[in-house]
């Protein structure tokens, strides 16, 4: 059975970095286009990057050029590096398959941005 397990967040001020991190364990992860979501308070989750399993990349118009998101085939592990971010970046982030099959959505990992 697929686990997934988000890791990183915190609160930081506008402007500072976070890395998160998202072990995928069980199943083929380097078969998988992957992504980061993430939900805010009284919003639907929303993606906002994803990666292929060959390396390309997409991100949401709203982190572009902020957000870097990557993947370790290896660990099964994929990352987003998230700098000058903003209170608008206040949310719960999930990683996942792009879609649209997706596996048990994990815990996620709270981020908070505070101005």
């Amino acid at each position: 059975q697929v686990q997934l397990v988000e890791s990183g967040g915190g609160l930081v001020q506008a402007g500072g970095s976070l890395r998160l991190s998202c072990i995928r364990s069980g199943g083929i992860f380097r078969t998988n286009a992957m992504g980061w979501y993430r939900q805010a308070p009284g919003k639907q989750r929303e993606l906002v990057a994803h990666i292929t399993r060959g390396g390309i990349t997409n991100y949401a118009d709203s982190v572009k050029g902020r957000f870097t998101i990557s993947r370790d085939n290896a660990k099964n592990t994929v990352y987003l590096q998230m700098n000058s971010l903003k209170p608008e970046d206040t949310a719960v982030y999930y990683c996942n398959n792009l879609g649209p099959l997706y596996d048990a959505w994990g815990r996620g990992t709270q981020v908070t941005v505070s101005s």
